[in-house]
């Protein structure tokens, strides 16, 4: 199958359509190129995929396509073995959603007060995304009917398994009616994997995605552990430090390349962006200045990056951790052309270690840690590049005249020396930015908050069908901390307020300031003293 298929080749409903649109993917990932059209059929798939593929969207889409949300019952539930993993998938399914207010998900999972999750179900939701010991206890209490289920997903099969969930399983799927469609995902197929698949599935469709071989060994290829608040930063002393002639920054989305094209060159840095919903007119200027070297830094999706033929290349850099191994392969082979070294250097967040292992794995490459540059490093960097310069100039000849001078000046109090340093300095005086002030230095004052904990506006409301849930989840699931940590939530028609533990706060603050909820800004800021 080719799967390089167009989200619109896969018939999908206005409403998705456009959630995708509005997430910024391109085209389907290979694994939902595979997967969505034989789920769409009704057939039962197992499908041998990893974290970090796009299988959450590839059993997410034809999910949600199928529900009813006339019938306030449980429809589909998604088994997976983490909270972490729960809130994630969950997370997903609320930005497919986000065209479709009336259809609802629920994430279960232990760790988190069960009365929430009782209020939850007695409401009516169309989606459950649990954990087999929580699902269980619901099935025990009769608080959760799966009469009415339809799709069953099975997610990190092999992990589940590990984690001695298997007679778990067994006992949900036998509460779920046996005319349902069975989907398995796991990264792994071993035997009992296969045992469960014959065991539960009705005449399934393997699918597995054959991953590239690695063939750029002239690429040094390495890593910066960087949080996402410190990226943009973070990327400019990168650039700085290293001087590249010609740099390719990847991004996983046209949203994401377009906005920090727009911040890179706010910075003074001559870059452009390119993405696969650009003009060929559009793409073919981006790329003519990109090879003339009038533009110095090229910052572009996956999709667009097919059309590169530049031979240059000096570095590539992944702002963002690849959706998909087979994308690492591509992006890091656009450097490192015809015979000479290249770099590639991803930058990964806390939460994309998983990805990374992943890619090394199955890529079959070693990805070596770098620290993050320094301004002494890339002052370094500078001073050997001026210096270079210097000597360059000195080869050259033709300095008679200068000569003439710095003798003349050093008649009087300054040595030929100071003379050198001076202007050593002033060419290196040309500021390097500090990464971001740290959160623990933020100082919120009285935002009129319980003891211990700082209160938050932010600009959505019930007018943005936002409820406590999406507040929740994209706080949680942006910053990493603890849903359960999360105190009062205050929603009004236009607006909302929300409370965060005082140790939290900067660090949610930073983050969710560029982040959405429910696909609106959230015009996140302290709130006043004075409680609404």
């Amino acid at each position: 199958m080719n799967t390089r298929i167009q989200f619109s080749d896969l018939h999908l409903s206005r409403e998705i359509a456009k959630a995708i649109e509005d997430m910024g993917f391109e085209e389907p990932s290979p694994i939902q190129a595979l997967a969505i059209p034989l789920i769409q059929a009704g057939r039962d798939v197992t499908a041998q995929a990893q974290t970090g593929t796009g299988k959450t969207a590839a059993f997410g889409i034809p999910i949600i396509e199928k529900i009813d949300p006339s019938r306030r019952t449980v429809q589909a539930i998604v088994l997976c073995p983490t909270r972490e993993l729960a809130i994630q998938i969950a997370e997903e399914f609320s930005n497919l959603l986000a065209h479709l207010p009336r259809i609802t998900v629920l994430p279960i999972y232990g760790g988190q007060p069960i009365e929430r999750q009782l209020r939850a179900l007695q409401s009516g939701v169309h989606i459950v995304i649990g954990t087999p010991g929580r699902v269980m206890d619901h099935l025990r209490r009769r608080t959760l009917r799966l009469d009415d289920v339809t799709t069953v997903v099975l997610d990190e099969g092999d992990q589940m398994l590990d984690m001695g969930f298997i007679d778990d399983i067994e006992l949900i799927l036998k509460k779920v009616p046996q005319n349902r469609q069975t989907l398995l995902f796991s990264a792994t197929m071993p035997q009992p994997i296969l045992e469960i698949s014959r065991k539960f599935q009705n005449k399934p469709e393997f699918v597995r995605v054959e991953y590239a071989e690695l063939t750029v060994p002239q690429t040094e290829q390495s890593y910066i552990e960087v949080k996402e608040r410190e990226k943009l930063d973070v990327l400019c002393r990168l650039i700085d430090m290293v001087d590249p002639h010609l740099t390719i920054i990847f991004c996983n989305t046209k949203r994401r390349a377009e906005d920090l094209s727009g911040k890179v060159r706010a910075r003074g840095y001559r870059a452009d962006e390119l993405h696969g919903d650009m003009k060929q007119s559009q793409r073919d200027r981006v790329m003519g200045g990109f090879r003339k070297g009038v533009i110095d830094i090229l910052i572009a999706t996956d999709v667009a990056a097919r059309g590169i033929d530049v031979e240059d290349v000096d570095i590539v850099i992944n702002y963002d951790v690849p959706q998909d191994v087979e994308y690492y392969v591509h992006r890091i082979g656009r450097t490192g052309r015809a015979g000479k070294s290249g770099k590639a250097v991803t930058f990964v967040a806390p939460k994309d270690f998983t990805k990374l292992r992943e890619i090394m794995h199955y890529a079959k490459v070693q990805i070596t840690r770098m620290p993050v540059p320094s301004p002494s490093d890339v002052a370094q960097s500078r001073t050997r590049g001026v210096l270079e310069r210097v000597r360059e100039t000195i080869q050259a000849g033709g300095l008679e005249q200068f000569v003439r001078i710095i003798e003349e000046e050093t008649e009087g109090d300054h040595s030929t020396i100071d003379i050198a340093a001076a202007l050593l300095k002033m060419q290196m005086d040309v500021g390097i930015e500090p990464l971001a002030e740290k959160p623990g230095e933020l100082d919120f004052g009285d935002t009129g908050a319980e003891s211990g904990m700082v209160r938050f506006f932010l600009g959505v409301g019930r007018q943005h069908k936002v409820a406590p849930k999406d507040i929740v989840g994209a706080i949680a699931g942006e910053t990493g901390i603890p849903g359960k940590a999360i105190g009062a939530i205050r929603i009004l028609d236009s607006y909302s307020f929300v409370e965060i533990p005082k140790e939290h706060a900067a660090e949610v603050y930073t983050i969710m300031k560029e982040r959405t909820i429910r696909n609106q800004p959230t015009g996140i800021e302290p709130a006043s003293g004075k409680r609404a």
